[in-house]
């Protein structure tokens, strides 16, 4: 089986944790199409991931050339877009979750699959929430509409490496009821 190298996608490392992971069912942003979509938090460590996204927002500006000059003489310099990499300590100071980390918005009009560290389609919903620790495929892309230009940040699809602490301050159930005690029950 041979590969065909596509330089605008990228397999994040095993230590990007994924918050506001709308993975089971598409979310309408502004009124838009409904959407699935994960943002990615990539640690600043993971120089490895870092680099290969921007060499795949590097391939994508080149490839959509044409797409971001449109109607006008001249391709803006990538500089002067929007790109999707966004440094979380300058972007989202009070967000513990982001410190230390870049982070990267990946959506798709289509689920993404998911499967567990041994490749396993994960069924279960509860298996898989914002906070988890994995690995994501994305896609990076130019894209001109309504004056806005930039590269985006598609998404293929994920595998969940570990659990993680949920982010959002939702508890989960199984943690709510690990107790058999019965605090005052009918007391």
């Amino acid at each position: 089986m041979s590969k065909i190298m596509n330089p605008t996608k990228v397999i994040t490392g095993p230590t990007t944790r994924w918050s506001y992971a709308n993975i089971w069912d598409p979310k309408s942003i502004n009124g838009g199409a409904p959407k699935y979509s994960v943002s990615l938090i990539i640690p600043k460590s993971d120089t490895k991931t870092v680099e290969k996204i921007q060499s795949a927002i590097q391939a994508a500006y080149e490839e959509g050339q044409s797409k971001l000059k449109g109607n006008g003489k001249t391709v803006p310099a990538l500089s002067v877009l929007k790109t999707p990499l966004r440094d979380g300590d300058a972007e989202r100071p009070d967000d513990p979750a982001y410190a230390d980390s870049y982070f990267i918005n990946a959506n798709s009009a289509t689920a993404p699959g998911i499967v567990d560290a041994d490749r396993n389609p994960i069924m279960e919903r509860s298996e898989v929430y914002s906070g988890v620790y994995g690995r994501a495929s994305i896609n990076l892309y130019a894209f001109n509409s309504n004056g806005n230009k930039g590269i985006a940040c598609g998404l293929n699809n994920l595998q969940k490496i570990k659990d993680g602490e949920p982010l959002g301050g939702k508890s989960r159930a199984e943690d709510d009821f690990e107790t058999e005690e019965d605090d005052d029950f009918l007391a």
